[in-house]
């Protein structure tokens, strides 16, 4: 039985499996055709629709948004070969520690 919670696993690999269909038929195969550049923006772009949403919109719009900005960060895992549960497991180890000294001990580049 599928639960809500495990949307975004059954989302990230309804993803993986359209790498290589045809990008005619599937939203999702053209965005990984065209590329990192344009995934990018597409998270970009949904990021900032969703902030604007939460400044100016009705809960509905936070939501819809919020939903497509994280289809488009999945997509953006996929092209990069980073799973939901590398995530999951970098937010696990963040657990407990505070904001600032959790973000001063991770590395930059």
């Amino acid at each position: 039985m599928n639960k809500k919670s495990d949307i975004l696993e059954r989302l990230y690999s309804t993803i993986e499996s359209r790498k290589g269909d045809n990008p005619e038929a599937s939203y999702t195969a053209k965005l990984l055709t065209q590329g990192m550049p344009e995934i990018a923006r597409k998270v970009g772009e949904e990021a900032i629709e969703t902030i604007t949403a939460a400044l100016t919109e009705e809960k509905i719009r936070i939501v819809e948004e919020s939903a497509d900005l994280l289809y488009h960060l999945l997509v953006l895992w996929a092209q990069k070969g980073i799973t939901p549960e590398e995530v999951w497991s970098e937010l696990i180890s963040r657990e407990g520690i505070p904001g600032n000294e959790g973000k001063a001990s991770r590395t930059t580049n």
